[in-house]
């Protein structure tokens, strides 16, 4: 495939292709965020997690 064809087929799509409207816009807005938070919470979760269980595996390990 040339970058010719290429060309080509990439103007097809772009002429076929329209803009998403206000609401569905802020719709996928909305769930990007919504999934980059959960991403987020869900790293957290697991942090605190291996902060609590190193902790004390740490601090048992120094005990003796």
């Amino acid at each position: 495939m040339g970058i010719k064809s290429w060309l080509t087929q990439a103007g097809r799509t772009l002429k076929l292709a329209n803009k998403p409207g206000r609401e569905e816009l802020w719709l996928s807005i909305k769930i990007s965020l919504l999934g980059i938070g959960l991403v987020g919470v869900i790293g957290f979760v697991i942090k605190l997690l291996s902060y609590a269980l190193g902790g004390a595996a740490h601090s048992a390990s120094s005990t003796t």
